[in-house]
């Protein structure tokens, strides 16, 4: 059985076809997909459908997942409405276990992010036959070089900020860009270098809102274009991860109080450094640009169908050769196997002193410290 977790990322349907063809090859293999991670199981009636290759004919070059995906809930805490009115979770690990053995089902890929191979080890210590497949477009998983999903984010974030550069230039504006990090500012970061800007705020190094304010000035400290304008002329691009926080701060957002999240719900953050450096005094125009879900969705690119489909192939294999509890990993240039113990334990979030950031500091991107 083979089932996509958490947010939904470009790659998803390449990995499930990568499975799925391999299996092919095997006499004695079906592979069926759970509607909406471990809920199609869990659900009444059951929400489950048989993946042959026709099925998943062409999907590589489809962005989504035609499984579905969710967030919210499973397995060890399911929602649960009481009596009042009010929400609580349970434990239905066992019921869905039972149900699984019932089904016939004799393996289940998991295929998400950190939260979902969190799921993936808890099921796999209660003696669950499962292997797991990293997704995140934040890349911040430490037990594999990249997840698929990320490149494709970051190549639509580098798209936005060349959109934003020229007209930035055109009205002499700053602009500030939110991209999608909760605790991880990988996306930020690439994208940033990539697409040249001035200015780039993460979560793992807080950010001194003077220095940016510097910055910003330093943008426009030239006189630019006919000897007619007085005033300085200039732009200004910042990119900021919705997970950044000033010196001293914490994260912008909000808490949502749906049922079965348990994050806080970010985003903000462009608008509140727009605020507080208004209120230092900075004059010159600012506007805001979230991508939000832009990132999530469309094709994804050539690296990510070939990294997804290496992923697929390679689970569809660990399954065969009998290798459960681990997640396939990407360790440059070949695709291995790591204990889902491991691959939990440590997230993979920025160095301040690892290279990316010593070649960002290199081409002049003020980072706030």
């Amino acid at each position: 059985m083979v089932l996509t977790g958490g947010g939904d990322c470009p790659g998803l349907n390449a990995v499930i076809r990568g499975i799925v063809k391999r299996a092919s090859q095997e006499k004695d293999w079906e592979v069926v997909g759970c509607i909406e991670s471990f809920n199609g199981v869990l659900r009444e009636p059951t929400e489950i459908e048989i993946l042959d290759e026709n099925r998943v004919a062409g999907l590589q070059i489809q962005g989504g997942t035609i499984l579905g995906t969710t967030n919210k809930g499973g397995p060890f805490a399911w929602p649960v409405k009481n009596a009042d009115g009010t929400w609580s979770t349970a434990d239905r690990s066992d019921e869905m276990l039972r149900k699984l053995q019932y089904l016939g089902i004799d393996a289940v890929i998991n295929i998400g992010g950190d939260g979902s191979q969190r799921i993936s080890l808890g099921l796999y210590n209660k003696g669950l036959n499962i292997v797991g497949v990293p997704k995140t477009i934040d890349n911040d998983l430490s037990m594999t070089d990249y997840t698929f999903g990320f490149q494709t984010a970051v190549q639509i974030c580098t798209d936005a900020i060349d959109k934003l550069v020229t007209t930035a230039a055109s009205h002499n504006r700053v602009f500030i860009m939110e991209v999608m990090g909760r605790d991880a500012g990988w996306i930020a970061l690439h994208s940033a270098i990539a697409g040249g800007a001035d200015v780039c705020l993460i979560p793992e190094i807080p950010y001194d809102i003077e220095k940016v304010r510097t910055k910003i000035e330093e943008c426009y400290s030239h006189p630019m274009g006919s000897p007619i304008y007085q005033r300085r002329r200039g732009n200004c691009i910042i990119v900021i991860a919705e997970g950044a926080k000033p010196k001293g701060g914490g994260v912008t957002g909000t808490v949502t109080g749906e049922v079965g999240y348990q994050h806080i719900k970010l985003g903000g953050i462009a608008e509140k450094l727009a605020e507080d450096l208004k209120a230092m005094g900075v004059e010159h125009d600012i506007r805001c640009t979230i991508l939000g879900h832009l990132q999530r969705g469309g094709t994804p690119i050539a690296f990510d169908r070939v990294l997804a489909t290496e992923f697929g192939v390679r689970a569809m294999e660990f399954v065969l050769e009998g290798r459960f509890g681990q997640m396939v990993a990407y360790h440059h240039p070949d695709i291995v196997g790591v204990s889902l113990e491991e691959a939990v334990r440590t997230p993979h979030f920025i160095d301040p002193n690892e290279r990316l950031v010593h070649t960002a500091k290199g081409v002049g991107i003020e980072l706030g410290e």
